[in-house]
């Protein structure tokens, strides 16, 4: 889908829709693949709104110029400086060398190290307005949404917020490019997903931005990734609010790492002690299969989190490893936490555990336990006990959910 789409008059959607690339970031799986958005305001100035990733970016320049038949940019907004955004920056300003290149005064020693782009610069600082015709924008400062530099664009006369990675989400744009055209709930996980793994470090930045924008008589919301919103406004505004203020649904999240199935067999117990005790949204995953970002999103929707490894080499087993050092770089906060280990001829699990305790600050609901080899009854009696524990703690949280 390479077309311009209108979305208000003399307003074009001209993003691109990646279905190739298997890892965003070269990290984050991309089942769904990934949308992304660019806009161009065609007025008495021509202005585009961020840019796409450069391995689209000669047909997105086509597209452009197909569509201003002869007419040239006049500005350029940067509201946000990743490279899937500014990828066909130096291709579009090569095309229309007089455009104006619009960012704040955090964007362009970025612009620098990236492109060497240092000519025809406009900065704008919070609150500053450019005429361009029919339209008026309006910059404002989202800092560490999710890089220092991040900004919005507000177009007053049709209340389009220009929101840069602000309330986008992974997936493609399949045939509808709005809100009320796709399957929200198709792309249900990749929106929470991308929030809390693209976002989720900054909550408190996001509460600060939600203030601001909120004030915002907000009608469109227009973000680098994901559907368009026009009719589902207050819902994703709601779940950013929630999501960075780290509320949470009754429910446990059980990961493990395990090489012989020992630790498993505890996971599973642990699980099925949950259940005794009322917990139904019980999400199990094994590290080893399961992408990080996938454990990270389940962990922002429930409240209870129980930790499970097998000791290697006298340490954590890796993917484990991973997940703790993500949730740590990560810093969710507001959870419960429960663990255990297991041992074959030295113990190490346990040890990483404890510092991760100590380094997310969530409470522990109940020691920690450390089975050797194949878990006896001793072993699964203590899992009761660490599953008993947090199913208590979660009833006497939620005592109004399933």
């Amino acid at each position: 889908m390479n077309q311009a789409i209108k979305i208000k008059e003399n307003i074009y959607w001209i993003g691109v829709n990646d279905r190739r690339t298997r890892l965003f970031e070269n990290y984050w799986p991309l089942p769904k693949g990934v949308a992304y958005n660019s806009y161009l305001i065609v007025d008495e100035k021509v202005v585009v709104v961020d840019t796409i990733e450069r391995n689209k970016m000669e047909d997105y320049v086509e597209n452009i110029a197909s569509l201003l038949n002869g007419r040239k940019v006049d500005y350029v907004i940067i509201n946000h400086m990743e490279p899937d955004h500014t990828g066909a920056l130096k291709n579009l300003i090569r095309r229309y060398p007089e455009a104006t290149i619009i960012g704040n005064a955090k964007t362009f020693p970025i612009l620098k190290h990236f492109y060497n782009m240092e000519d025809r610069l406009m900065e704008v600082k919070e609150g500053t307005t450019l005429e361009i015709g029919q339209h008026t924008l309006a910059f404002y400062m989202a800092p560490m949404l999710h890089w220092p530099e991040t900004m919005v664009t507000f177009e007053a006369s049709e209340g389009i917020l220009f929101s840069g990675d602000i309330f986008g989400a992974f997936g493609t744009l399949d045939g509808g490019i709005f809100d009320d055209e796709v399957d929200l709930d198709y792309l249900e996980e990749e929106i929470s997903r991308y929030y809390s793994n693209i976002i989720g470090k900054f909550g408190q930045p996001a509460q600060l931005a939600l203030k601001k924008l909120v004030n915002l008589p907000i009608r469109m919301i227009c973000s680098t990734h994901g559907p368009i919103r026009r009719s589902y406004i207050n819902d994703i505004i709601a779940k950013y609010d929630a999501w960075s203020k780290y509320e949470t649904a009754k429910g446990v999240v059980i990961a493990f790492s395990s090489m012989y199935g020992n630790t498993e067999a505890m996971a599973d117990g642990v699980a099925r002690y949950l259940a005794e005790k009322g917990i139904k949204k019980i999400r199990i995953h094994d590290t080893s299969k399961t992408h990080p970002s996938y454990i990270i999103n389940d962990i922002f929707r429930f409240r209870g989190v129980i930790l499970g490894s097998c000791a290697y080499n006298t340490g954590i087993f890796p993917t484990m490893e991973t997940l703790l050092h993500e949730l740590e770089e990560i810093g969710i906060k507001n959870h419960l936490l429960g663990y255990f280990g297991e041992k074959s001829w030295s113990g190490g699990a346990i040890r990483r555990f404890d510092l991760f305790a100590a380094n997310i600050k969530w409470e522990v609901v109940h020691p920690f336990h450390e089975a050797w080899g194949v878990p006896k009854r001793s072993d699964h009696e203590v899992c009761r006990e660490i599953a008993y524990t947090m199913a208590d703690k979660l009833n006497a949280l939620y005592p109004d959910e399933g």
